[in-house]
């Protein structure tokens, strides 16, 4: 690791270099990010998105500010502020920004300090995601057991793999840990609508790894699992409040409730520092971000001269509203996988577990 991840990396003029996702799955492109606003676009615009990585880019985000003010901690405070604010939902990276800003207190060498610290942080993360890949395939393999299986169907909704969390991802690692162990896995891509991260971006990861999958609208999911079609899901998340309440890309919360009323296991899967302790209601207050109804309104693909365009696919003068996220109440999981272990969606549990 030491700096070089999947999705971004220190290039060989030690400035952040990250995969574009905006461009995927129909062009592989990066973005080298030289300057603080450069890093708070790139968070902003979702060239990079999924709650680990954009810690994960705030992390080094600081490392670039230290170098444009060498210096000065309280001119660093100011830049922190703006990578803090870029977006409001997953507290990855407010955890990360604070932090690194708490590790350079009382550093003498800005820059080579905040490089080693994001370094140390991105490090931690990726060993932290292949924990999560570990207790996340033990379940996988259980529930073959329990059900008398070769093969296993999960379903999944949105990006939670290392595009999303360096460097094996969050709901993605026990499928390709699963891989690793010979298990027969099929995965159930979710479009996720409005942005349609799953059809491009989770099916993108699942062909370069070799996964079996199958993309399916949103809507979808319900009835495969109806028809038996569904052994388990898992998601990634971008906030966990205290009492086990998830938020996650818009739609969640309607496959939660799909799986809940067909008995089917609903997993989270998470690194410790998508905990937000402070939040003990999620549904109530766990900030949702609202962002540009034109991502509901026109859609981006590839038309039949292989050249990518973006479409409108409503009304011109049709309102529309973008939730980017949506809460799933903890009484719906069946678990959180961690990188410290599987847990009950709980106050008691989680506060035991994590903070006793």
């Amino acid at each position: 690791m030491q700096g070089k991840y999947k999705a971004l990396w220190l290039n060989h003029d030690n400035f952040l270099e990250v995969i574009d996702q905006t461009k995927l799955p129909f062009s592989y492109e990066t973005k080298v990010l030289k300057t603080t606003e450069e890093i708070v676009s790139a968070i902003k615009d979702m060239t990079v998105r999924g709650a680990g990585v954009i810690g994960s880019v705030a992390a080094f985000g600081i490392y670039t500010a230290c170098m444009e003010i060498e210096s000065d901690y309280e001119q660093l405070k100011q830049k922190a502020k703006l990578i803090r604010e870029s977006r409001p939902t997953a507290v990855n990276l407010m955890w990360a920004v604070d932090k690194m800003m708490e590790l350079l207190k009382s550093s003498n060498n800005l820059i080579e300090d905040s490089k080693k610290y994001a370094i140390d942080l991105n490090d931690e993360e990726a060993k932290e995601s292949q924990n999560i890949a570990r207790y996340g395939c033990d379940i996988i393999e259980d529930i073959l057991k329990q059900k008398n299986k070769t093969r296993i169907n999960i379903l999944t909704h949105c990006n939670a793999g290392w595009l999303a969390v360096i460097d094996e991802g969050t709901a993605l690692a026990p499928i390709y840990e699963a891989k690793k162990r010979g298990i027969d896995v099929h995965v159930w891509v979710d479009e996720t609508r409005p942005r349609n991260q799953g059809a491009s971006l989770t099916a993108w990861e699942l062909t370069q790894s070799g996964i079996n999958h199958t993309i399916i609208a949103d809507n979808t999911g319900g009835h495969l699992m109806q028809h038996d079609m569904v052994d388990m899901v898992i998601t990634g998340a971008d906030r966990v409040s205290a009492n086990g309440d998830v938020a996650n890309k818009i739609g969640t919360y309607l496959k939660a409730l799909a799986a809940y009323d067909n008995n089917i296991p609903f997993y989270v899967a998470i690194p410790v520092s998508t905990f937000d302790f402070e939040i003990k209601d999620g549904v109530k207050e766990i900030p949702i971000e609202l962002r540009s109804e034109d991502e509901v309104k026109y859609m981006r693909g590839v038309d039949s001269d292989g050249i990518v365009r973006e479409v409108l696919i409503t009304p011109k003068d049709s309102p529309a509203i973008n939730y980017g996220f949506d809460v799933t109440p903890a009484r719906l999981i069946t678990g959180l996988i961690t990188d410290k272990g599987v847990c009950k969606a709980d106050l008691e549990t989680i506060e035991k577990k994590f903070r006793g």
